[in-house]
Order: C-alpha cells, then structure tokens, then sequence
C-alpha cells in the first residue's frame, strides 16, 4: 500500500552530530526527511546551513507548551516532547498521512531472528520496505502508535522476556504514528512512559516490535538533547513524572549493578484494560 510519509528527526543544540540521517542514508532510505528545531535553539542557522532551508523545520515550542498537559508548572522547556507533538501539525501542514519521529542519535538499525545457528543480527539496508512493515503493523494492529524495540530490550538474548513476547506493549525512540490521530505525549520529562502508560488505562494501545531494533549513543554522553535536563535534574524526577501520571501503574526502581540509576516500572496488570474470553460469559438466564 502506497502511503504518503515523512521522517521527522529531532533535534537539538547538535547541528553537527544529527547522527540518524547519515544511519538511515546507510539502511537506504530516500524518502522525505526533516530535521525539526525549536525556536529557542541558539543553533538554528547552524541546522539551516548544514541541511538546507527546505530540510530544517522550527517550530514555535512555547505556542505548543500551551496544547498539552506538561504534568508541572515549570518555564524549563528543554524537553522532546514539545517536539513529538508539534510533530502531528507539522505532518498534517505538509499533506502527509503518517510521520516517524526520530531522536538525533542512532548509529544503527538491526533485524533480530533465531535460526539454527542462534539468536541472529543483520544490519537493516532497506529500510523503505522496513517501514511499509511497520505502517502495515500500525494499521493492522489498530494501534495508537508502533516503535523498534532497542538494543537495550534484548539483553538476554532468545531467552529474554522480550524476545519471547516479541511484541510488547511500549514505545519509545523510533515512533510511527498517523497525522489524523488526536492522542498527544503527555508529560515535560518520561512523555514515551507517561502516554504509553496513562492513554493505555483509556483503552489506547501502544506497541514495540523486537524483530526491528535500533542502538543509540549511552544517555548523557553528549551535550545537547535531553542530556542537560537529565544532568540537572536526574533520573529519579523523570521516572517521577510518569509516577505522577499513572499512579496505578507505575512505580520507581533500581536497576543495573555496579551502576545503579532510578527507572520506572510498570505493572500491567494494574495499567491496561483486560478482554475477558467469551469462554467466561456467563449463560442468559
């Protein structure tokens, strides 16, 4: 099915760095692209000269900080998900039906499988027909919206919990999402965790898939981006946004070993509306 798409790359402060585009050059796509700024990035013209008028889109972040629930009454306004959602106008403005949001920094994008050699990796090199996949998934699924999974999500292998669900209910980083949709990120901080959790106890549904997965550049190693705000403010206030949003749901935790961080937990069985088989239906009287 022929669809009328766009990529949206987002960015900030790293005009230089805009590491995803040359990726996804690699994986052979060469459909639309863009790469989208706010208007408080001092680098802007920077973007402009690197990429070309026609590819930099900016937008007005403060005229959209006024659409949404930030969860906070803070004028901090370093944060993505102002970007995510001025991402739905701006694919509606340039006619196209569906939009993937991208963060800045993923250096590759891999096909996962099992074969009788064992749990398999090949790097993507066509990704248009990855993404006819993944719009497919969206439709088919019914679906708010469909993501890669990452690397990260397959730590265990083919015995991990995530390789065996295979699809599972999040989404982060790479998002395929529709134009006409009315669903917005939630949240300044955690907006993925905070609208996958709290659209889902409202019957949204939310989707990863680990057949496709995608790595990026360690969280704080480069200047730019979120990694300001994560610096200034820690992992323990973000996973607290989605706390705050989904209380039913959502938890703090520990995890990692020698290096120990705040993240979020999420119970399902607490956050996602169940459909009872008709099995159970009890006879008319």
């Amino acid at each position: 099915m022929d669809r009328r798409f766009c990529v949206f790359i987002l960015s900030h402060g790293r005009p230089d760095t805009v590491l995803t585009l040359k990726t996804l050059r690699e994986c052979g796509y060469t459909g639309d692209w863009y790469v989208v700024v706010d208007d408080m990035d001092s680098t802007v013209d920077r973007y402009i000269s690197n990429f070309g008028q026609d590819r930099v889109i900016v937008f007005d972040k403060r005229a959209i900080a006024d659409t949404f629930d930030a969860a906070d009454v803070s004028d901090d306004l370093r944060a993505v998900v102002f970007a995510r959602n001025a991402s739905f106008e701006l694919a509606r403005e340039r006619g196209y039906d569906y939009f993937v949001e991208m963060d800045d920094d993923y250096y590759d994008f891999q096909h996962r499988y099992e074969d009788q050699s064992g749990f398999r990796m090949r790097f993507v090199r066509d990704m248009p027909a990855v993404f006819g996949a993944m719009f497919d998934f969206l439709d088919d699924s019914g679906a708010s919206a469909v993501a890669f999974g990452q690397g990260g999500d397959l730590i265990g292998g083919h015995t991990g919990h995530r390789w065996k669900q295979r699809v599972v209910r999040k989404m982060m980083n790479a998002i395929f999402c529709r134009t006409s949709d009315e669903w917005r990120f939630l949240g300044r901080v955690n907006e993925d965790v905070n609208t996958y959790t709290t659209l889902a106890t409202r019957g949204h549904v939310f989707l990863s898939t680990m057949d496709v997965v995608l790595n990026q550049k360690n969280t704080q190693t480069q200047s730019g981006g979120m990694t300001d705000l994560y610096r200034a403010e820690g992992t323990y206030r973000k996973s607290m946004y989605s706390v705050m949003m989904c209380p039913s749901a959502v938890s703090v935790t520990a995890m990692g070993e020698t290096r120990v961080r705040i993240h979020h937990r999420v119970s399902w069985n607490s956050c996602a509306p169940k459909i009872i088989s008709e099995t159970h239906r009890k006879a008319a009287a």
